[in-house]
């Protein structure tokens, strides 16, 4: 059941938030979509990540009608957030027939002048376009129902207040005014006592967006073997039954046919599934036939099974939202769950932005040891046979004539070894080495290599700003870099052999001041 369902929404709105994804309304959205259905003002204090921007625009698409007129307007402080919000409140309106429209600096206003006048019932804009629009006379706000302050701490911070203040003042007085805020300053109460009426308050902390029954962990990891790596972790963990997303529906395939090719009980869900196939799965995973199942975020909608033990986030998700609603699907009832993400180096710093959000530290952890792997192997094949000898001994009697033949020849334990081997190493035989990156002689002292960037003096590279870029963006300590040359038009960087993969990734596709990165091992003087 949709919790949505409860908060009293229009079938054409919990039909879209369904196919969003939604399952169950966050704190602020519970608390904050009632209030603004009975139309009173609210002041929210809420981060990004809260899910505030569905507590707003939920209960504005419910309320504005067809008529072809601006009845609402969310004013945002950067043309990011104004495409974001707008996107979001598509997706809500799918079925409602409304046309929402994104209006910020640095898009030709002609263009936004045109669609204007084909009619617009939402306007999500940034304060200063918003005003270029209101002196030209193509916007007209005197039928505005619902004005919407998103972020207002940021539109202060940026100096937009008297812009805000006109575009007020161009609204109707009786309109029902929305301030969201993730700081409370003397400015922003100063603002909501001049221009709301009666609100309520409503506080939500990032905090309140986790589940503390859930362990949350990341590994570190290379695009190169990503796989390999996942295979170490889920051993490592002992999966009992997880949930593995994917960004794509071509990655869940490859990622659910490379795992069974390994041995897991593996199955995965998309959305070219028929409701048939998906049904059939989903059956497999509820009745634990499968241990894994791999799926997209759309794909994982409607999931609700208890005793989901682990997460695992192969590919990390692009927002705060998207994470706590995947990592929510374990630690149910109470019951501890363990999230688990993959991060490669060039999504070190969007992990860190997750962080931010939720308010958590999420802990990292070295890539459980090829030797490790193999002693939890070893111990569940001594469980299978134990088991075996001790339950299963009439099964075993078709075997005990080769044993006998054989004895005559070999030793017991030699024959043993082998049939083990046989039995239980097919799995892991199956499994290509482990790639790894070989940089070949670069000129760097032993037990490093040196890389060379294609930028120097002539783009402001400094070695501070370098020595930045691999602690913070890379997730390598400032004590293992090792010497930073920087020439006019190129540099040389010298890392660890260990953690000079991690360098070379995450600097793949990246800028530094503008300019596209070419990180490449050096070559020694001849």
């Amino acid at each position: 059941m949709n919790l949505f369902s409860k908060l009293d929404l229009n079938k054409n709105i919990l039909k879209a938030i369904s196919e969003m994804g939604f399952e169950e309304p966050s704190p602020i959205q519970k608390t904050c979509i009632p209030i603004i259905l009975n139309q009173k003002d609210v002041i929210g204090q809420a981060q990004t990540g809260t899910g505030k921007t569905a507590s707003f625009g939920i209960p504005m698409i419910q309320m504005i009608t067809k008529k072809p007129k601006t009845q609402g307007i969310v004013l945002t402080p950067t043309r990011e957030l104004a495409i974001q919000v707008s996107e979001e409140l598509r997706k809500i309106a799918k079925y409602q027939g409304l046309t929402i429209l994104p209006i910020y600096g640095g898009q030709s206003i002609g263009h936004q002048i045109r669609a204007l006048k084909q009619g617009v019932q939402i306007i999500i804009g940034t304060p200063g376009r918003v005003l270029d629009h209101l002196r030209k006379k193509t916007i007209q706000l005197q039928d505005i129902q619902l004005l919407v302050l998103d972020e207002a701490d940021e539109m202060l911070d940026m100096g937009f207040i008297d812009d805000i203040e006109q575009i007020l003042n161009a609204t109707p007085k009786e309109r029902q005014t929305l301030l969201f805020s993730a700081t409370m300053s003397p400015e922003i109460k100063k603002l909501a006592n001049r221009y709301l009426n009666q609100p309520e308050s409503v506080a939500i902390n990032r905090g309140d967006v986790t589940v503390p029954t859930i362990k949350q962990v990341y590994y570190k990891v290379l695009d190169l073997n990503k796989l390999d790596s996942l295979c170490r972790i889920i051993d490592h963990h002992e999966v009992d039954l997880g949930i593995i997303f994917c960004r794509t529906k071509k990655s869940v395939s490859e990622l659910t046919e490379s795992l069974q090719a390994r041995g897991y009980i593996v199955n995965g869900i998309h959305g070219d599934l028929s409701q048939s196939q998906r049904e059939h799965v989903m059956k497999q995973f509820r009745e634990k036939s499968i241990e894994l199942l791999v799926a997209t975020d759309v794909a994982a909608r409607g999931i609700d099974v208890g005793d989901v033990t682990h997460v695992i986030n192969f590919d990390i998700p692009q927002d705060a939202e998207s994470y706590v609603h995947r990592i929510g699907r374990t630690g149910r009832a109470g019951k501890e769950g363990k999230a688990i993400t993959l991060v490669t180096p060039r999504e070190i710093r969007l992990l860190r932005s997750i962080e931010k959000e939720v308010n958590t530290k999420i802990a990292g952890q070295p890539l459980p040891a090829i030797e490790e792997i193999k002693a939890i192997h070893q111990q569940q094949w001594k469980k299978q046979i134990i088991d075996l000898i001790e339950n299963h001994s009439e099964e075993m009697k078709d075997y005990q004539y080769i044993i006998d033949d054989l004895s005559k020849t070999y030793e017991i334990r030699d024959v043993a070894s082998a049939a083990l081997h046989n039995a239980f190493n097919e799995k892991y035989m199956t499994q290509p080495s482990q790639e790894v990156y070989d940089f070949g002689e670069t000129g760097a002292k032993p037990g490093m290599v040196r890389f060379f960037m294609n930028m120097g003096r002539n783009v402001d590279l400094t070695p501070k700003e370098v020595m930045n870029i691999i602690s913070e963006e890379i997730d390598i300590p400032v004590r293992m870099i090792g010497k930073i040359n920087i020439f006019d038009r190129f540099s040389f960087i010298e890392v660890p052999e260990d953690v000079a993969p991690f360098v070379y990734e995450g600097f793949k596709n990246t800028r530094v001041n503008g300019y596209r990165v070419i990180l490449e091992p050096a070559r020694p003087r001849s």
